[in-house]
């Protein structure tokens, strides 16, 4: 089973990725930030995890407040190094580990945590300030990550309490994962800062530093504080620390503390912890009765014929496809599709097998292989395919013959005025 071998606690401000980047280890101003991590990345070294779990809050880069949820977690492949205004940082992607996240992702749900899920958007200084500290890059990265989004700029906000809550139901998700593998926590978030308003800059170390002790030896102290309590001892940005409470609830309740510093060198205080996890593993049967609740939902699914649901394992393992077909809702991918196939193909190096089922509108083969139907309705509608087409398709019947299964015998499809004129070509022919 796999198993949480501790937590690093840490500041995400994008200081710490410009004293990295301006090579700045032996400048007397930002030596103390490299020191702090250098007992970290010999812990790393020690425990050899094979992945990182990674709680972060984006700043407005790639999640803005058209949608805006509380907890994202990441199931995809790969994560690019975000672009927040200036060009991204030279640092490479990082590798994602899909099959842990999605089981993490059932458990949350099946739980009653109500999750979002995001793959192919980039991370911003949230996670790659300290990551680019704590591992090194120069080859890839060594490790791969789970990325926990938390909506926390936008209120209202999840509590301290169910943030604390949140991190021991992903003990139990982490800690029933059937494949022996060590997971170190990382959490993320500054201590006391505000970056806004007539109070922007104000600092309170003597409570930076209650809250660490507090963080380490009485957490559900910290759950017991409001949003408001939180900003009037640290700052409104501040409300970043229940992050940490996520970190502190996967862990036992009694910890070891290895390490702890704090420094002050400009808007926000870079603080870095290591509590070491003591807890006993799951037991089997334990694991066991969380892996078949996370499955209930969806248990005896597959003996229902022609059904085939669409979870994260098909999310993930078909994300460019589904990709591709939904960006028909831009006008200029549209249009490129429309004009050359073949090349908008090859310039999303699709591979032989999708280009052909798109070639052939093989609506059903596309649905069997991954296809949500969501997009193929709108593939359907730039190639002027009615709607009642596609459904006749997956049943290997005539348009006309499925027609005479329906109460009303109409053709439609979701496009505009774009796709009427050949839906109503085709419904004719």
């Amino acid at each position: 089973m796999a198993r949480i071998v501790g937590m690093i606690a840490t500041s995400h401000t994008p200081t710490i990725g410009f004293a990295f980047d301006g090579n700045k280890a032996e400048d007397p101003v930002w030596k103390p930030i490299f020191e702090a991590y250098k007992p970290i990345r010999a812990w790393l070294e020690e425990k050899k995890p094979d992945v990182l779990f990674m709680t972060y809050n984006d700043h407005v880069t790639s999640f803005f407040f058209d949608h805006y949820s509380p907890f994202v977690l990441g199931i995809g492949e790969e994560y690019a190094v975000a672009d927040e205004g200036g060009g991204p940082r030279n640092l490479p992607p990082i590798k994602g580990h899909p099959a842990l996240a999605r089981h993490i992702g059932n458990h949350l749900m099946a739980a009653e945590f109500d999750m979002s899920f995001f793959q192919g958007k980039p991370l911003d200084h949230g996670c790659f300030s300290p990551l680019s500290v704590l591992l090194d890059a120069s080859n890839g990265w060594p490790l791969p990550v789970i990325p926990l989004q938390m909506g926390v700029l936008q209120f209202p906000v999840p509590s301290a309490k169910r943030c604390y809550a949140l991190g021991q139901e992903l003990r139990t998700a982490i800690e029933s994962y059937p494949e022996d593998l060590k997971v170190a926590v990382v959490t993320t978030g500054g201590l006391s800062h505000q970056v806004h308003g007539e109070r922007s800059g104000f600092n309170n170390p003597p409570w930076d530093e209650q809250f660490m002790d507090l963080l380490e030896k009485d957490p559900v102290a910290l759950t017991r504080m409001t949003h408001a309590d939180h900003a009037r001892l640290g700052g409104m940005e501040s409300s970043e620390i229940i992050m940490w409470l996520v970190g502190r609830g996967m862990l036992s309740a009694s910890v070891k503390s290895l390490h702890r510093s704090y420094y002050l060198p400009s808007m926000t205080a870079i603080a870095t912890m290591v509590l070491e996890n003591q807890a006993e593993p799951l037991p089997k049967r334990e694991a066991a009765k969380a892996i078949e609740k996370a499955g209930e939902q969806l248990a005896g699914i597959e003996e229902l014929d022609g059904t085939y649901p669409f979870d994260l394992e098909r999310s993930v393992k078909n994300y460019k496809l589904n990709k591709f077909l939904h960006d028909l809702v831009i006008p200029e991918h549209r249009q490129a599709f429309v004009a050359d196939p073949e090349a908008l193909f090859a310039a999303w190096d699709l591979p032989e097998n999708e280009r052909q089922m798109i070639r052939d509108r093989d609506w059903i083969g596309l649905n069997r292989y991954g296809a949500i139907f969501f997009v193929l309705e709108k593939f359907a509608a730039v190639v002027g395919t009615p709607n009642p087409a596609i459904y006749a398709n997956f049943n290997g019947m005539s348009l006309p013959d499925f027609l005479k299964t329906r109460n009303t015998q109409v053709t439609y499809g979701t496009g505009g005025s774009e796709s009427h004129d050949k839906v109503e070509a085709t419904a004719a022919n």
